[in-house]
Parts: C-alpha cells; sequence; structure tokens
C-alpha cells in the first residue's frame, strides 16, 4: 500500500475542514497539508518537505485563485509531473474544458454528502497517476 502525501488548498474554512474529516476516515496511510490560499500551496510545494503525491485543488479563492495556481505549477519544469485535481463545486463545461486545457489530471465536483466526499478522495487514490491521461471521458469523476 503506497503512502499518499495529499496537499488540498481551499479559502473555505469549513472546506477544508470537511475535507480532513473525510481524509482521516480512509484507511490509508495519508499525510494531509491544508491551505487556505494558492499562494500558501505554491509557497509549500516549492519549500519542501514534504513532497505532494497529489494536489488537490479549488478554483475560486481571492488572490492566486485555482486558475492561476494550476498555471504556475503546469508550467514549471520541477513540478508539472504532480497531479492535481480540481475539487470545486463547479460542473460548468467551460471551466472544466479550461482546467483540462490547463493541464489538469482530474476535475471533481465537489460532493455534497460526507460519503459521497470520501468516496471520491477514495477514487482518486486508485488512479495510476504516472500513466493516467486524461481526456473529455476521463477527465471528470462520476459519482
Amino acid at each position: 500500500m503506497k503512502e499518499w502525501t495529499i496537499f488540498y488548498t481551499d479559502d473555505d474554512e469549513d472546506d477544508l475542514s470537511i475535507f480532513t474529516d473525510a481524509v482521516e476516515s480512509l484507511s490509508q496511510d495519508i499525510n494531509l497539508q491544508t491551505y487556505s490560499g494558492g499562494e500558501k500551496l505554491l509557497n509549500a510545494v516549492y519549500n519542501p518537505p514534504p513532497t505532494p503525491t497529489v494536489i488537490f485543488l479549488d478554483l475560486n479563492m481571492p488572490g492566486k485563485n485555482g486558475f492561476d495556481v494550476l498555471n504556475e505549477l503546469k508550467g514549471s519544469k520541477e513540478k508539472s509531473d504532480i497531479p492535481v485535481i480540481i475539487f470545486s463545486t463547479s460542473n460548468e463545461p467551460g471551466i472544466i474544458e479550461k482546467c483540462l486545457n490547463l493541464g489538469a489530471n482530474y476535475f471533481i465536483t465537489k460532493p455534497v454528502l460526507m460519503k459521497d466526499i470520501i468516496k471520491s478522495i477514495e477514487h482518486s487514490l486508485t488512479i495510476n497517476w504516472k500513466e493516467f491521461v486524461p481526456d473529455k471521458k476521463t477527465f471528470v469523476y462520476k459519482l
């Protein structure tokens, strides 16, 4: 079983808390680092340890939003290989397509129910990120 280091950023404290509770309920060995904004996440990514295995990224944040963070990470030679999962309330096709075009690895519309949040995180940890290539059919998580 693989050990995971998850970085998650969201400006909403309730969402950070819910995500933390969901991760803590999983049986896997997970080191979760949460950040309350894009700038803080980027600072952590560029100043390891720890180094994230995967990043869960909210889009709508003040300051550096998720699009800015995604653009910066995927444009970086040394950090572009870190899988970035968009974890957003949005399910707008235009936003989903923009995330795919910017290089996001996966898109999850934030589920409402805790059991579905847990299931979506669990599912994303089963993906072999070294081999997974997102396309319009595989990019969006379906409950």
